[in-house]
């Protein structure tokens, strides 16, 4: 690695972190709501909304690179294709952002149930909705390398999710980790889909990543602030008004909690500078690195909140299962595997691979679809 390189790993790794234990450390905080009651800071939808002002901001590094390579092309008379000067048609970022919308706010209510570590693990089901997916509407091959690592990738799903069940301390706890798995898995179903959406309709538009992410973060913004809100706040529910959500008791908490409105911009900015590091250095790094980023982040999470909860505050963080706990850790062994196995990292002399199959010049047109993928939310 170059020091650049290094320097934006790192960023990844540290904004990654970030995006879970921010938005995990909102659900857990409390404060007076527009009505003058103590609550946990409950808003997904509303945290959604945070996600997409945060995809936005990667439209001003989109726009500095413009400016930048429209620079070079001035002094040195050349054309400069490191980045395409032209915007890329609006339209065709709508359903991608839908896509974005509900599976990220699936994803957030599912956070509101299970812990950061279990959530951040569960997001390893994409593998096997990606694969799935790839194949039915991209017509992608797989090779029974990949079916193997989203095999034993669907174990350590079911280990960890399990791990996460029998700890819970009621029947009324376990009736809500359930509904967060679910919803954790549903999120990543959504995420894959978006991924095949992105794949058809923007592929071919040869838009930069980054302005892809910005403009799904602009378009985000739009529908949420002018339609989504507005429509949950007169759902009738459990919340404040007597609304599914209320955004403007989200906002009366973060204003009353100074800590929440810390956790709230940290997780803005850390979408944005996660996306943008990620995206910078994506061309720089092979399949192995994006593992091992991922599995660091992971690992991340799950060594601070357990830090937070032991050493600073009980009441944020979790708290480590001593019966079940291991077998979490089993789980993310597993995850981890499966991961290794789809991208190919390992060779198993009795199944091959698609590479070492010598078969490249038609495993250019099949990769699998998570392949070089980077996005967070």
């Amino acid at each position: 690695f170059k020091v650049y390189t290094l320097v934006l790993v790192l960023g990844m790794l540290i904004t990654g972190s970030l995006n879970t234990l921010t938005k995990k450390a909102q659900n857990q905080s409390s404060a007076r709501g527009i009505f003058g009651q103590t609550h946990k800071f409950d808003h997904p939808w509303f945290q959604t909304l945070l996600m997409f002002y945060g995809e936005c901001l990667c439209l001003l590094g989109y726009e500095w690179q413009r400016r930048q390579a429209r620079k070079r092309q001035e002094a040195g008379n050349i054309q400069d294709n490191t980045i395409d000067l032209t915007h890329s048609p609006s339209k065709i970022f709508i359903i991608p952002t839908l896509c974005d919308l509900v599976g990220t706010t699936l994803s957030g209510i599912g956070l509101l149930y299970v812990p950061a570590s279990v959530w951040q693990m569960l997001r390893g089901a994409i593998i096997i909705f990606a694969g799935i997916l790839s194949v039915i509407f991209l017509k992608r091959k797989l090779y029974p390398v990949h079916w193997l690592g989203m095999a034993v990738t669907t174990c350590g799903l079911a280990m960890v999710g399990l791990s996460s069940v029998l700890g819970g301390s009621s029947k009324s706890s376990d009736g809500k980790m359930v509904l967060g798995i679910i919803l954790i898995l549903s999120s990543q179903l959504v995420s894959a889909t978006q991924m095949v959406v992105e794949e058809i309709f923007i592929k071919k538009q040869n838009a930069p990543p980054i302005e892809v992410v910005g403009m799904e973060g602009c378009f985000g913004v739009l529908f949420m602030s002018l339609l989504v809100l507005p429509v949950c706040y007169f759902i009738p529910g459990s919340g404040p008004h007597n609304s599914y959500e209320n955004s403007l008791d989200a906002m009366a908490q973060m204003y009353n909690n100074p800590a929440i409105f810390g956790f709230g911009l940290a997780y803005l900015f850390s979408i944005a500078f996660y996306n943008y590091f990620g995206l910078s250095v994506t061309k720089s790094l092979t399949a192995v690195h994006r593992t091992l980023i991922d599995a660091c982040r992971t690992i991340l999470v799950w060594s601070i909140d357990l830090l937070i909860h032991y050493c600073i505050q009980e009441s944020y963080g979790e708290k480590f299962d001593t019966t079940w706990g291991y077998l979490q850790l089993a789980g993310f062994v597993l995850l981890l595997l499966g991961t290794v196995l789809y991208n190919e990292l390992v060779y198993i002399k009795c199944i091959g691979t698609p590479r070492q199959l010598d078969m490249d010049a038609e495993f250019e047109g099949s990769q699998p679809l998570l392949n070089g993928s980077l996005r967070a939310n």
